[in-house]
């Protein structure tokens, strides 16, 4: 085994089908998209080069609320790392403790990250109907009636009510990542963390949260780039209305793109998710930096 991880034929041999597959389905998209974007083109006829026209029109120029856009994917994101990974981080603290029926709980709390998310726009936009919708429903029995809303057409209310559905998404797909971590500690070290009398908030706080850093880092990289990349469930459940008010970055330049074909506008709007998602991953591995060896 040795020998062969020194061959360097041999390791190029092994990486050079998924180096292929990963520029194919990668790297020349990227390359398209940039090109793309100093295009004026519909799509069909023949593209008239503007160069960064499509980008002072994207960021100085704007009449189709994209700044709006780019506000809401960063709410996403700050409300995902404030609320969904510490709810996240105390459900997998818990789990991994090994509480009675951990496997069903850690089932349960894993199973809407499965479901298609189609099927969970669909759930959800039942769950807030104005009607019979069971949010509406347990308002008017506990006697406030006053507080019904027509949750998915407010434009006060949208934003926050497509979050809690992404909230109960996702959720579990962090908690998962996180008690896998902390299952992996040593109970030696939890052994001699209770024989000095820690209690088990301090086991948590000066133990388990520190060892799994690591994974937290990587949860908060998966939070906020799934919050600007977010389009599925948003375009199901809103379209990105009530008057753009949970637009976000991809559903405006899936819109742009497909229902008014402006290719070379909805590209550039495509060329700056990838920046930003590059750049808030370099600063997120800035501020946690290097890993520590325990």
């Amino acid at each position: 085994m040795e020998k062969l991880l020194r061959d360097k034929k041999a390791i190029l041999l092994f990486v050079l089908p998924t180096f292929l597959i990963f520029t194919i389905i990668i790297i020349l998209p990227i390359f398209f998209s940039l090109y793309y974007s100093m295009l004026n083109w519909d799509g069909f006829s023949k593209g008239i080069f503007v160069g960064f026209k499509n980008f002072e029109d994207l960021f100085i120029n704007n009449t189709d609320g994209f700044p709006r856009s780019v506000l809401n994917s960063c709410i996403l994101a700050v409300i995902s790392v404030c609320i969904q990974l510490p709810v996240a981080l105390i459900l997998a603290l818990v789990l991994s403790r090994g509480i009675k029926f951990e496997r069903f709980f850690r089932t349960v709390y894993f199973i809407p990250v499965i479901i298609s998310t189609v099927v969970i726009g669909q759930l959800w936009m039942k769950i807030y109907d104005p009607d019979y919708g069971i949010v509406n429903i347990i308002l008017k029995t506990i006697g406030l009636k006053s507080l019904q809303n027509m949750w998915l057409a407010n434009t006060h209310t949208a934003l926050a009510a497509v979050f809690v559905a992404m909230l109960w998404q996702y959720v579990g797909y962090h908690m998962l990542l996180m008690y896998a971590s902390a299952k992996s500690i040593s109970p030696d070290i939890y052994e001699a963390a209770k024989i000095d009398g820690a209690s088990e908030s301090k086991i948590a706080l000066k133990i388990t949260i520190p060892l799994i850093r690591p994974i937290l880092r990587v949860c908060v990289v998966f939070a906020v780039i799934g919050s600007f990349k977010a389009f599925d469930l948003i375009f199901v459940m809103t379209g990105g209305g009530p008057l753009h008010s949970t637009d976000v970055p991809t559903t405006l330049m899936y819109n742009t793109i497909f229902s008014r074909s402006e290719y070379g506008y909805g590209s550039a709007m495509a060329i700056f998710i990838i920046v930003e998602c590059l750049v808030c991953t370099l600063i997120i591995q800035k501020i946690f930096g290097k890993d520590v060896e325990y």
